[in-house]
């Protein structure tokens, strides 16, 4: 338990010294080395190298390095097929061995070691490496010929398992009395084949609290805890859960983990980071969607094209906020103007790439991808497909308060009325009416125009225009390649719908669980981890897709299981078998995201404000749920931030989640945070100290105090009770309100 507001702080001052003093000082920025001179017998040397490379270091490459490293394929951007590539990658300094990154790794300096799961090389080789590269590491030949863009690799890369059709499995068999869906017979499948015991049911206690905070973000009342726990309907869980997916404050929590993944925030970021005033929209169309329940598949078209999908729809329209989320300059110079339109782009394309297919198509933006098969001409097609697309402003009749009014949105479309830029008056054309493909990324080595297109992994042999519209008006100023994008993105057949469903049920585990089958939720690609039930999300992703894209129906489906189920409970066995609960024999403790933190003290104090929608604001003392507050990427609120709140600029799939002294700080000297515990004493009910302690213990954790928890408290209670004087028993109640927000049961989910 922490110490109230009212103790003494010194010792938190210490503590702070002390955590000062660990971070071991400031950081100095290291000198850049000066270029190395040219050796008067460079000549020489080199013919030396040339001889070496040939005799031995040539062979000691070919063997041990170059099947991952220009061979097959290219991991870890380094790339030793050809002499430019090598001194490209910078492992190497010609010249100069013990500045030479990669002698670190063959010597095993440092990580990771290199051969990779293979032999140390001789020391002999080592030395050979090592003098070749002091001379200069020259190449009689390339070791492997030509280019081998990602696309053209034969079928290892493309046969990966993210990027396969969807495939129909059937769970598996499982005699146990645990089981009690299709998602526990995968899980039991593997537990059993570890001979690990899950865990039973979590008491109902735990599974109302649990359910509320994963659905609604906020906690249950004592009464609907005690109604709950004394129904004795089979179906009483099952109630609970369609109420809670029927509640309002559905919309708003899920909508919140969207807006991670769609970098939203409010402003353009960059030094002068201007407001964008009429952004709110898209974050408000998220709430709706979600409570509308909106199949996924709309979901993710409308955000890439719902002006050109149903453009009298006011939530199309607003849905397409997401294109221009991102961070961008509002003050640019005439040099900066076309570098800064392709870095849009970049943000686009990448963020479409990572929020909907778990793809880093964005790192193939300067050269193919080094591990996924996307090439650069894939990332410059797809580049193409927003050239003219750009944040507007337009007049949409949204409904408000019953009636519809017309209201300015940002909305991302071709044609429509700019958003002001600083250097409008200096000629910034906002777009480029072409694409082209820039070697290496630079603007200033343009290739030709590219035309719009999409990964050619997950086109299966069809060109683009089999995606695009039936119907395109005439004399629109609309480009409906975007249209064109989302048929594909969502075509499980033919396109990546197959992916798009992987990687959305996939982040529905990662919030109800912790922890996505797919711990990467946002790369699903070679570097990401390789799925921990593979069969499971498979059959999830194909269940998805035949029942209508139905986000709400796969809610309940994974909430009613028995994987979900379990306690929290582990004994030395199970942590031994599986340490990370991989394999999901228990319910894993997590902790609450910032904003439900602040939400659920808001709520245990009767001061939240239920108003939905509408414009936020950065007054960090609003009474509204942490959603509302309006992001300003130079201006983050800063109790938000001590709970890990993103900062808003990439897509994010997955928050940190750390532990520190100035989380429990916060809690103990915040005003706001003093202001919701003086609100949650005074709504305890009048009786005995001990009656009002346990109605604190049931509104602040949903339970009575252990026989230990009371005695303590209402020795607390009568210290502090004393020490304030006449009338201290309203001051005193009012610090152990303020303990209780701090206990770790409060912002933990069992």
């Amino acid at each position: 338990m922490l110490l109230p507001a009212s103790t003494s702080r010194c010792a938190l001052w210490i503590l702070l010294a002390s955590l000062c003093s660990v971070s071991g000082g400031l950081l100095i920025a290291e000198e850049t080395a000066p270029p190395a001179a040219v050796s008067p017998n460079h000549a020489e040397e080199m013919k030396a190298g040339l001889a070496l490379f040939k005799a031995s270091v040539g062979q000691t490459l070919t063997a041990s390095c170059l099947n991952c490293h220009g061979g097959e394929s290219v991991k870890a951007d380094f790339d030793l097929s050809t002499r430019e590539k090598l001194l490209a990658s910078g492992y190497v300094e010609p010249g100069d061995s013990a500045e030479s990154y990669l002698m670190g790794l063959l010597r095993h300096d440092v990580e990771p070691h290199m051969p990779l799961r293979a032999d140390k090389l001789s020391d002999e080789a080592i030395a050979a490496v090592a003098k070749w590269i002091d001379l200069g590491a020259p190449y009689d030949k390339p070791l492997a010929g030509g280019e081998t863009p990602a696309e053209d690799k034969g079928g290892k890369a493309s046969d990966f398992w993210s990027l396969q059709p969807l495939a129909t499995i059937a769970p598996p068999a499982a005699s146990s009395a645990w089981v009690k869906s299709p998602i526990d017979q995968f899980v039991f499948e593997k537990l059993n084949a570890q001979g690990i015991t899950p865990n039973a049911k979590a008491d109902r206690r735990t599974l109302i609290r649990r359910a509320y905070f994963d659905l609604i973000g906020l906690p249950p009342t004592p009464e609907e805890v005690a109604a709950f726990v004394a129904d004795e309907d089979p179906l009483a869980y099952d109630k609970l859960v369609d109420r809670l997916l029927a509640s309002p404050q559905y919309g708003e929590r899920w909508a919140r983990h969207w807006m991670d993944v769609a970098r939203f925030a409010e402003s353009f970021g960059y030094e002068q980071d201007t407001d964008r005033p009429h952004a709110y929209h898209y974050r408000d169309f998220l709430i709706q969607a979600f409570n509308d329940d909106l199949p996924y598949d709309k979901f993710v078209a409308w955000q890439l094209a719902g002006d050109e999908i149903d453009p009298k729809n006011p939530l199309a329209q607003m849905a397409t906020g997401f294109l221009g989320a991102g961070a961008f300059p509002t003050q640019l110079t005439e040099a900066e103007f076309e570098p800064a339109r392709y870095d849009e782009l970049d943000d686009i394309v990448a963020t479409t790439g990572t929020a909907f297919l778990g793809l880093t198509i964005g790192c193939a933006r300067c050269h193919d991808h080094k591990f996924d098969p996307i090439s650069s001409s894939d990332y410059y097609r797809m580049a193409s497909t927003f050239t003219t697309t750009i944040r507007s402003l337009a007049e949409i009749d949204v409904p408000t308060d019953a009636e519809e009014k017309p209201v300015t949105v940002q909305v991302n479309t071709e044609g429509g009325k700019k958003i002001p830029h600083l250097a409008d008056g200096r000629g910034f054309p906002h777009f480029y009416t072409s694409t082209h493909y820039l070697t290496r990324g630079d603007v200033a080595q343009k290739g030709e125009v590219a035309e719009f297109g999409f990964p050619t992994v997950l086109t299966h042999g069809r060109q683009h225009d089999y995606w695009e519209a039936d119907e395109i008006p005439s004399e629109s100023a609309l480009s409906y390649r975007r249209t064109a994008l989302a048929n594909w993105i969502t075509d499980t057949d033919a396109g990546a719908g197959g992916l798009l469903a992987r990687v959305i049920v996939n982040r529905l585990w990662h919030h109800h669980f912790g922890r996505g089958i797919v711990s990467t939720p946002s790369d699903f690609g070679v570097q990401g981890d390789a799925p921990s039930h593979p069969e499971l999300l498979e059959w999830l992703a194909v269940d998805l897709v035949h029942n209508g894209w139905q986000l709400k129906r796969m809610h309940k489906q994974i909430m009613t299981s028995q994987t979900y189920m379990q306690s929290t409970a582990a004994t030395p066995e199970q942590l031994a078998a599986d340490p990370k609960n991989t394999l999901l024999w228990r319910h894993s403790p997590r902790r609450l995201e910032a904003e439900a933190v602040r939400d659920a003290m808001l709520s245990v104090s009767g001061q939240l404000d239920p108003k939905m929608f509408g414009p936020g604001t950065l007054n960090e003392g609003m009474k509204r749920r942490s959603i509302y507050f309006f992001i300003k990427r130079s201006k983050l609120i800063p109790t938000m931030m001590l709970f890990d709140w993103p900062e808003h600029l990439v897509s994010i799939g997955s928050r940190s989640e750390t532990t520190t002294a100035p989380q429990a700080l916060s809690i103990m000297n915040s005003p706001h945070t003093r202001s919701y515990a003086e609100s949650f004493a005074a709504s305890l009910p009048s009786g005995s100290v001990e009656e009002r302690i346990a109605a604190a213990y049931q509104k602040a954790v949903q339970r009575n105090p252990t026989e230990q928890e009371l005695k303590t408290a209402v020795a607390f209670v009568a210290a502090q009770t004393e020490r304030d004087g006449a009338g201290g028993e309203k001051g005193a109640l009012v610090d152990l309100c303020q303990a209780l927000f701090g206990l770790n049961e409060f912002i933990y989910i069992d």
